[in-house]
């Protein structure tokens, strides 16, 4: 029960939605999912970290970065989740602008994000 409650707390906010899709084809660093969503770093953080309470994303760090990637899903209730949010939102237009937008934030240096960021 509280693994489906944490699912469906994780896929309840458009944040988390948003993030999720952005991270269906690549693994992102923080501060591209920062640029893209355009809110404090201590907010993404939040996010990521319930989407990752879920089973939803995995994280791994590098020196200062934390990168985020879709978690292989084992579980079958994650596996169903994940799939049925990438299919049900692919074609959502905010989903489609957040994809625009990651193709300019991609040819970013994230060293200069990260420092944009901390300033």
């Amino acid at each position: 029960m509280e693994a489906f409650l944490a699912l469906a707390k994780a896929l309840a906010d458009e944040t988390r939605v948003r993030a999720l899709m952005a991270l269906r084809q690549r693994e992102l660093c923080l501060c591209q999912l920062i640029e893209l969503l355009g809110l404090a770093p201590s907010t993404i953080s939040k996010h990521m970290s319930l989407l990752k309470q879920a089973g939803l994303v995995v994280s791994r760090k590098q020196g200062r970065w934390v990168h985020y990637r879709l978690a292989p899903a084992f579980d079958a209730t994650v596996r169903v989740a994940q799939e049925w949010t990438l299919e049900a939102l692919a074609r959502a237009p905010v989903v489609r602008q957040d994809a625009k937008r990651l193709r300019a934030i991609l040819r970013l240096d994230p060293t200069e994000l990260c420092r944009k960021q901390c300033v």
